[in-house]
Parts: structure tokens; sequence; C-alpha cells
């Protein structure tokens, strides 16, 4: 059996883990919204139409903060139409998705379905089809308290107190020409700037993200994100990151290592974020926010073009495997490795389209394969991560060169707790062997995986629960040393605790 070393040490730290870090995203795309969160007719609905069931599976997941409403739509949406009476509110087209939008859900019953499932809101802004001003107006009527025609508007729609939205993204992936209203680098750069100064004179409490490029393999990537920068770096708080990883191609190794490729994505990034920083004398670290990452079988997406504008169709509704659970779990090992500087994410989307949550229409809800990665690392990840070098075997692949079987992660909470991660991408079981003296005070092991002997299985309605996680014995603390045997394919969390 392979074995790989690992050394935990408190004196190494990456820097702390923010809780922002387990975010999600819903965006009026596919049945995400209407029959997911949003179903009043169904069985489980509260007066406000949201789904119980659903509710309860988002407050498991443990996710914090909840990026809306897109994602390509923000492009084209104006968010008057989402405001006041639901009888009242206007049906549009949706040319990102070529959908009919009905408006019954919009910026209020967001805020209300977020107090609901106890997460932060993050709101993005339409820098496609609109601007400046409708950007400060809709910041008003959230944030503002009253006596102005957008924050009094808003109290007489019912909401007395104002939203007070922290978060705010300018525009989305405005580099892609499948966008609305895309921008070159310049163009893009100057009207983010104008934007973040003037909402920063409406609310200067608020935080801003600028749109980096909408994946690594962008011609303009790289330049996109140093133009962008050097209009706006003052501007704004963050920088974007998108990523989606793919396995319909039948290359099951390199999809397996897909986290290799979101670290050296992460890392270029910050190498151009800090080139910028040097090159104009800013002291200040830009902090990146990875708001749109996923499994994503676009490859075998029902209806990817449907043209029909139908209300709320079915739409790139991924069945994951516990494969698929296995890389999500790893590319949330690449995010906790870049704490330093990666401080949001959300994995897109939340609930049908690409989500952890599958739902059907007057029918059940449950979580898929990718929910338990996530749910488990949400719960149970420390205060601090841990610096982590595994030293052991690597494979080849066609996509990445030599990548290693195993990948890890480690946190550590105030009490000594340390909660390690670690994917084991071998098709036959690996044995690590963990020192160091982060476990010298530490006596009781746990091991949870996620896996299974077929890594095409998957969960669905009528067996919610096929695939999940797994106690697993054998795990061993001896002496200050652990040893643990990793299973085929498989996303483990190893919680080592004091007595």
């Amino acid at each position: 059996m392979a074995e790989v070393e690992l050394t935990l040490d408190p004196a190494f730290a990456v820097g702390p883990v923010d809780r922002r870090l387990f975010g999600s995203f819903v965006e009026h795309l596919g049945r995400c919204v209407y029959s997911g969160i949003y179903e009043p007719t169904h069985s489980s609905a509260d007066a406000a139409g949201f789904r119980g069931d659903v509710l309860d599976l988002v407050r498991q997941l443990g996710a914090t903060v909840i990026r809306y409403p897109g994602g390509n739509f923000v492009s084209g949406y104006r968010w008057e139409d989402g405001i006041g009476p639901v009888a009242d509110r206007p049906e549009r087209l949706d040319l990102a998705w070529r959908s009919r939008e009905s408006n019954q859900f919009g910026v209020n019953e967001f805020m209300a379905w977020c107090a609901a499932a106890g997460v932060e809101p993050m709101l993005a802004v339409n820098l496609g089809t609109r601007g400046v001003q409708e950007a400060c107006d809709l910041l008003e009527y959230c944030n503002y308290p009253a006596g102005t025609y957008w924050s009094d508007l808003r109290v007489s729609h019912g909401v007395e107190k104002p939203h007070g939205v922290r978060l705010w993204c300018l525009g989305n992936e405005m580099d892609g020409p499948w966008q609305i209203g895309s921008k070159t680098a310049d163009e893009y750069g100057r009207l983010a700037a104008e934007t973040g100064k003037a909402m920063k004179l409406v609310d200067p409490s608020i935080e801003l993200v600028l749109c980096g490029s909408s994946n690594s393999g962008m011609p303009t990537f790289g330049s996109w994100e140093e133009t962008v920068l050097g209009h706006a770096y003052d501007q704004v708080d963050y920088l974007s990151l998108h990523s989606y990883y793919d396995p319909t191609d039948g290359d099951r190794d390199s999809f397996l290592a897909s986290a290799v490729d979101m670290d050296r994505f992460i890392e270029s990034v910050i190498a151009t974020c800090d080139h910028v920083a040097a090159k104009t004398r800013r002291r200040r670290k830009m902090r990146l926010s990875f708001d749109e990452w996923n499994v994503w079988h676009q490859g075998a997406s029902p209806n990817a073009d449907r043209v029909d504008w139908q209300q709320a169709p079915r739409h790139s509704e991924s069945t994951y495997s516990a494969a698929d659970a296995v890389v999500v779990g790893s590319l949330l090992i690449s995010l906790l490795k870049h704490a330093d500087r990666v401080t949001i994410g959300c994995m897109a989307q939340l609930v049908n389209v690409l989500g952890p949550i599958r739902t059907e229409p007057g029918g059940p809800a449950w979580a898929q394969t990718i929910f338990h990665p996530f749910a488990l690392t949400a719960r149970h990840a420390g205060q601090q991560v841990l610096r982590v070098e595994p030293v052991g075997p690597t494979y080849s692949t066609k996509r990445y060169d030599d990548v290693p079987v195993v990948d890890a992660t480690a946190t550590i909470d105030a009490e000594g707790a340390i909660a390690l991660f670690a994917v084991n991408r071998a098709p036959e079981p690996t044995a690590i062997r963990v020192g160091g003296a982060a476990l010298t005070r530490l006596d009781r092991v746990g091991h949870t995986a996620v896996h299974d002997a077929d890594r095409h299985a998957v969960n669905t309605a009528a067996e919610p629960d096929r695939v999940g996680p797994r106690q697993v014995d054998g795990a061993a603390l001896e002496r200050g040393t652990l040893h643990v045997t990793l299973p085929p394919v498989s996303w483990n969390m190893i919680r080592i605790l004091p007595s």
C-alpha cells in the first residue's frame, strides 16, 4: 500500500478561516429560485412561499453567504421589477438564459429568505445594460434608513428597517462575449471604478467585488486582471474568480486532479494582484472572492440550448456522483489552502442548477453527493488553516502532468483540535502517517469519508442516502503519530481531539 507523510504544526499557519468561504449562489436560472427555494404551493412552504424542506437542508449545508441574483442573469436585470406589490410586477424576457422571468421573487423576498436561512446576502449590480445610477439606487433602497425617495419606497413596501447589505459585486463576468453588455478591460475597469466610488459615497461601510476573468482559459486572462485593477484597485476590496470542472470527457484521472488547476488559477491571480500593487506602490493586499465554483456536467447538461422562453425550465440540473463529491471536497481543500487571500467562496449554485440540493415541484427535496463534503467542511473547519505538505507518490494525468495521489489541508481551533481534510485520488487504499507538534496533546480520533465502491453512484429522490458520509474504522494515534488508511477515490475528514 502506498504511504503519504504529513506534518501538522501550529507554528506553520496559512491564515484564518473566514466563514464567508462557505458561501453559495442563487441565480434566476432554471429552477434555482422557482420550485427551488421558492414554491408557495408546496406543502412545506411558509407564509412567504419559502420551501421549508429546502431551508432545513440549507441550514444543514452550513452556507454562510449567498450571492444573488446572478450570474449572467444580472447583466440584463432591472431590479425595480422585483419590488412592490407582486400582482403589479411585470413579466420580462431574460436574454441571458432565454427564459421568461415573472419577478414574483425579488430583492425583498431574497432578503427575507436570507434571514430565514441565517445567511449573509451578497448582491450583484447590473453593469451590463445599466450603470452607476442604477447601482446607487439599489444600494439606497437596501441600506439607507429613510427620508429619501428609494429608502421611503422600501418602507412603503413593508420593510421599515434597512437591509444593511455589506457585500456587493460590480457586475458579473464582464469579459465574456456571452454576457449581455460585455466590455473590454478598460471599459469595465473605468465603469467599475466610478460605480464603486459612487456606491461608497452612499454607504462607506460596504465591500465591493471587482470582476476578474470569467475563467483561466479566457484569452485575456492575466491582462484583464492587470487592467481592471489598474483602474479600480482603490475602490474595491476583492477580485473575483470563477471556475467549473467537467467530468464528461472520460478523462477520470485529470478530473480527480481538478484542484491542481484551481491551485494554479488562484496563485496566478494572486501574482497578478501583487504585481499591480508593487507597480503602483500600494501596500494593501487584494483579497479574492472565488464566487463561482463547482463541478458542472456541461457536456451532458439537458436543455442547455432551450430557446422556447419557458418560465423556470429544467436547466443544468447535474446529477452528482460519488466521484464528483470527491472532486468538490478537493476544491474545498484548495480554497482552504489559500485562506490567507481567498476569503469569500460561493459554490454555484444552491438548488437544482448544479445544486448540492435537488427538489421536485410539489415533491421532495434531498441532498446530492456533493452536499456532504461541503457540509462537513463548513461545520468542522477550525479557526486557522495549517500548512500541510504531503510527501508521497504521484500519478500522471493528461491535463496536469504528474499530480499527488493525496491532497490535504488541516485546520486548528482555539482548543487545539485538528480537522484534517484529505482526498485520495488513487483507485486503491492509501495510508497516511501524520506527525508534528499539533498532535502532542490530542488523543481521540474520528475518521469520516465520502466514497463508494461504485464511483458513479448517485443520490435520488427514491434513494437520497445512497452516497453520504460514512465512519471509517482503523484510525489510530500512537505516540504522537496518526495512522489512517484512506479508502479508494475518497474525500476524508479526520478529526483529532483532546480528551
